[in-house]
């Protein structure tokens, strides 16, 4: 699968890259990449995520040809 971040994740992890994943739906995606990299932890605790530009809920079952973006909070004024 392709994995998209933006905003401060793209401190922790590339803004664009592949990945290899037994995960079965996000909730799963998400804890992978937390013991990935658990200083992102907080962040993507706080995230939403959208596969092929749809927002998704924690259940969504992930397929190997998805494209998931990890989008954070953002906040604007």
């Amino acid at each position: 699968m392709t994995i998209e971040v933006f905003a401060v994740l793209k401190d922790y992890f590339d803004k664009e890259f592949q990945l290899q994943s037994s995960a079965k739906n996000i909730l799963e995606l998400k804890q992978q990449l937390i013991v990935q990299n658990p200083e992102a932890a907080n962040v993507l605790q706080l995230c939403r995520f959208a596969v092929h530009d749809e927002f998704v809920n924690s259940d969504y079952k992930i397929n190997p040809n998805d494209t998931i973006t990890i989008i954070p909070p953002s906040s604007g004024g």
